[in-house]
């Protein structure tokens, strides 16, 4: 029975539980909200301390030989890259006459595209005015280089149009001749000779005067490109606003910490697997959450959040109050995570126990007796551990003490053989919680309700083991009614108690 229960809970073991995941990043709001508070303050000050250095913009037309209305961009493309040479860069320095190399000038300004005939030149200087100059320089450097390029390219295609009307002006001569050659008393044969030589000439001539018209338009475009490439927007200070720069790094800087600051606290609840819902936390102690209650807070907290805090805690009071009161065996609260608020449950409910006869608080916490002396007169009597042989069989004990780290966990019986586990909700990983329900199955102290402080407010699951009713109070209860009947005690560890062993030597 014990095997199939375990392989089913195994099999539906998810590899991430995003419930689980959510509710833990959202407990962790201090660190992530800190996180992206840190990145607000950092962008805002990298925006007051650092700010951008002088820039000026300027805009500057671009006409190409070869523009068409259905240019996907590919010339401004190209002329942008342009921009980008260190031909370009050094032009633009010899007109500044300085020393800069130009490979060090080229990171110092951004050319964009902004359509197929405009740019836009970004640069920046270490002055309002030297930036301007920059901007001037790389313009007007730039519009001489494409006006020097558009000639050389218009004036490479006039001379070898030229040259192609001059070879066949050449052929138009020696077909002159040849035709000037011949007789006109010639024979017929010669006849359609002479008429192919006269169809050859016109052929010619026609295409000298296209090829003079071709060459007449290639000089007449490049005047329209050399008026059509000019500065449009002159070169002027960029202007920065410091509130706009700051509100602007600020949000970034948030949106980033914000973004760090999930992803550490996703990645930390992943590694660190400490459970917080109900549904965790009962698992892994195998036994049911019977009560939530907050914290005990040192901070002041709303008046309607302390009325709540107060019903609960004596509600639980009762419930435990009406446990004890059925069994005759001591009852223990052990603390994890919270030994405040076990110390708090601990006097009201000896308090609540003290109408029924004399009873004992034996304090296993550093601190509890402490807590007892700003307490008002006719309180419990607060013992130590040392003290539990001297207290008398008639006078009821409640015990309180720790399952953290480093306990002594065979002091344990001492403080009383059935317990109420007092948990901070994600405070304690999976595997010490594993641990603990371990060495209380060992000590064969029953585990009869978690009490969970703190528990995350959105936590709709369900902290109840339906197939556990013997460590659940009503359980405990009736079992406990079956011993008095039958006259005996049961000393059978349940099966959630039988413990595995950790590994392949200790199993042999």
């Amino acid at each position: 029975m014990t095997t199939s229960t375990t392989s089913e809970s195994s099999a539906s073991v998810h590899l991430l539980d995003l419930q689980a995941l959510v509710v833990a990043v959202r407990r962790r709001r201090r660190l992530w909200c800190s996180l992206a508070l840190v990145g607000l303050l950092i962008g805002a000050a990298v925006a007051v301390l650092r700010p951008p250095a002088p820039a000026a913009a300027t805009k500057v037309l671009v006409a190409h030989q070869a523009d068409q209305p259905n240019d996907t961009g590919t010339l401004i493309r190209t002329d942008v890259e342009l921009l980008r040479t260190t031909r370009i860069a050094d032009k633009a320095l010899q007109s500044l006459k300085s020393p800069e190399r130009p490979e060090d000038f080229m990171k110092d300004y951004r050319v964009t595209g902004l359509t197929n005939n405009v740019l836009q030149i970004d640069v920046t200087g270490d002055s309002d005015a030297q930036a301007v100059a920059r901007a001037k320089a790389l313009a007007d450097a730039f519009v001489a280089d494409h006006v020097r390029r558009m000639k050389a390219s218009a004036q490479a295609e006039a001379k070898a149009l030229s040259d192609q009307g001059d070879r066949m002006r050449h052929e138009l001569a020696g077909v002159n001749k040849e035709i000037g050659d011949r007789s006109p008393d010639s024979d017929p044969k010669a006849s359609a000779s002479i008429e192919s030589l006269f169809a050859r000439r016109a052929e010619l001539n026609s295409r000298i005067a296209d090829f003079d018209q071709r060459a007449e338009e290639a000089r007449m475009g490049t005047p329209q490109i050399v008026a059509g490439t000019q500065i449009v927007d002159a070169p002027r200070a960029v202007r920065h606003s410091l509130p706009r720069s700051a509100a602007t790094n600020a949000a970034i800087g948030l949106v980033l910490g914000l973004v760090l600051g999930l992803a550490v606290a996703a990645v930390g609840t992943v590694v660190a697997d400490r459970p917080v819902l109900r549904r965790d936390i009962a698992a892994n102690l195998g036994a049911s959450v019977v009560a939530e209650l907050r914290g005990v807070r040192r901070r002041r907290v709303r008046l309607w959040q302390r009325r709540r805090t107060r019903a609960a805690r004596e509600r639980l009071t009762a419930t435990l109050a009406r446990t004890v009161r059925g069994s005759a065996e001591p009852l223990s609260l052990l603390e994890l995570g919270c030994a405040d608020s076990a110390s708090v449950i601990a006097l009201d409910l000896a308090r609540a126990m003290a109408a029924d006869g004399p009873v004992v608080v034996v304090d296993g916490l550093p601190g509890l007796r402490r807590a007892q002396r700003g307490q008002k007169p006719g309180g419990p009597e607060v013992v130590g551990v040392e003290g539990v042989a001297a207290v008398p069989r008639e006078v009821r004990r409640l015990g309180v003490g720790s399952v953290a780290p480093g306990t002594a966990w065979t002091g344990l019986p001492d403080l009383g053989t059935q317990t109420v586990l007092v948990v901070r909700a994600g405070h304690a990983s999976a595997a010490w919680l594993h641990t603990v329900a371990r060495q209380l199955a060992d000590l064969l102290i029953p585990v009869i309700g978690v009490v969970l402080i703190d528990p995350d407010q959105r936590d709709r699951t369900d902290g109840t083991l339906w197939d556990g009713l013997d460590t659940a109070l009503r359980g405990h209860n009736e079992r406990l009614a079956r011993e008095k009947v039958t006259g005996r005690r049961s000393t059978e560890r349940p099966s959630w108690a039988v413990r595995v062993p950790e590994s392949d030597q200790e199993a042999r």
